[in-house]
């Protein structure tokens, strides 16, 4: 099976887990998922409201990981789903 097709019923399957994955693991759900499918943050990515600490936080964590492949983001985020299972 193609990465892409795996990493697509990875997001399928990221909707159905039986349980709320932390706020820390959602963040990295989040970061992968934006890393595998656009890449790079860009570097004036922030949100508009200064007091918006999610929007800055998944930014931030997005930015972390900013240099890795698309295909690499796509893997980390298969096995994070599949551990999530």
């Amino acid at each position: 099976m193609q990465l892409e097709q795996l990493f697509e019923e990875a997001v399928a399957s990221s909707k159905l887990l039986p349980v709320k994955p932390s706020n820390e693991t959602l963040l990295s759900l989040y970061a992968l998922y934006k890393q595998a499918t656009i890449g790079d943050a860009p570097a004036d990515a922030a949100p508009e409201n200064e007091f918006d600490f999610v929007g800055k936080a998944k930014i931030n964590s997005w930015s972390a990981l900013n240099g890795k492949s698309k295909e690499e983001a796509m893997e980390e985020y298969i096995h994070l789903v599949n551990r999530l299972k």
